[in-house]
C-alpha cells in the first residue's frame, strides 16, 4: 500500500496500527513518529495540495473533516478520482472504530481490529481509579479569542472523566464551543488547562490569562493552577491521547 495521510491525528492512528512504513507523505503538521518528519509534504491541512498528491499516485489518502475548511480537500480528491476515506472521530470509541475502518482500507482487517481492542482495553484500565466522589472542574481553552472549548461530545470530556476530573464545559452539547471568557468566569473551574490548537506550549503566556476581566477572583487562578499542556496530546483525536490522560493523571495528583 501506499498511503498519504493528511491530517496529524490520522498519521498517528497508523502509527499506532504500526504501519507508518506505508505512509509516502503527508501533511505538514504530522510530526510524530519522528520518522514521519523526514517524508514528503503535501500542505497544511486547510491547504493540501491535490495535484501534488495526485502525481504520487497512492494507493489511499487518510483524509479528515475535523477542522471546519477541509471539505475542500475531499472535493478535491472526488474531482480527481483519487482513493480515499474520511476519519473524523469525536470521542474514544469513534477512536477505536477509526482504527479498525483504516485497518480494512489498507487490507489489514485483523490488525484494525487487533489494535482497536487494545486501546478499548487500554481506556478501560483508567476507569478502575475514578472511584472519587471528588471532582475537580476543568476548563480546556482551544483558542482564546473567540473562545473555544470542547464540549460534551468531546474526548477531552472523556479524557477529564478518566482523570476523576469533569470538563467544567460537559453541560454543554456537541463537540466543541464557542463561549466568553464572561461565562468562563461565571463558571470558576479548578484548573485551566491551555491547549491552543497549532501552538507550542512556549509560545503561550498564561501570565496573559491572568489579566482577563475577572479572572484574579477565579479559583485556578488564585491556586496558580494555569496549566500549559502540550496540544498534540490533547487537541488530536488518536491512540496518543491515552499519554495525554497520564500526563493529566500525575498533574492531578500532585494538587
Amino acid at each position: 500500500m501506499r498511503v498519504i495521510s493528511i491530517c496529524p491525528s490520522n498519521t498517528e492512528l497508523l502509527d499506532y496500527l504500526g504501519k507508518v512504513d506505508t505512509l509516502i507523505a503527508v501533511d505538514d503538521f504530522s510530526d510524530y513518529p519522528e520518522r514521519v518528519k523526514r517524508l514528503p509534504k503535501v500542505g497544511p491541512d486547510l491547504s493540501i495540495d491535490v495535484d501534488k498528491i495526485a502525481g504520487m499516485e497512492p494507493d489511499l489518502v487518510l483524509a479528515s473533516l475535523s477542522v471546519p475548511g477541509m471539505e475542500k480537500n475531499i472535493e478535491a480528491l472526488d474531482k480527481r478520482r483519487i482513493p480515499y476515506i474520511i476519519l473524523n472521530p469525536n470521542s474514544l470509541e469513534e477512536i477505536a472504530n477509526d482504527l479498525e475502518t483504516t485497518g480494512i482500507a489498507i487490507g489489514e482487517k485483523s490488525l484494525g481490529k487487533q489494535k482497536a481492542s487494545e486501546f478499548k482495553n487500554e481506556t478501560a484500565s483508567f476507569k478502575a481509579g475514578t472511584d472519587s466522589s471528588y471532582r475537580p472542574s476543568l476548563y480546556w481553552e482551544w483558542w482564546p479569542k473567540p473562545v473555544f472549548t470542547p464540549g460534551k461530545e468531546n474526548w477531552l470530556s472523556e479524557i477529564s472523566e478518566l482523570a476523576g476530573a469533569r470538563n467544567v464545559f460537559e453541560s454543554e452539547a456537541g463537540a466543541s464551543v464557542q463561549t466568553t471568557w464572561e461565562e468562563v468566569r461565571s463558571r470558576n473551574p479548578d484548573h485551566i488547562c491551555l491547549v491552543w490548537v497549532g501552538i507550542q506550549e512556549q509560545k503561550m503566556r498564561p501570565e496573559l490569562v491572568k489579566k482577563r476581566p475577572g479572572w484574579k477572583e477565579l479559583d485556578a487562578v488564585r491556586q496558580n493552577r494555569i496549566h500549559v499542556l502540550p496540544e498534540s496530546l490533547f487537541c488530536r483525536p488518536s491512540p496518543r491521547l491515552l499519554i495525554g490522560l497520564e500526563r493529566l493523571n500525575k498533574m492531578l495528583a500532585k494538587e
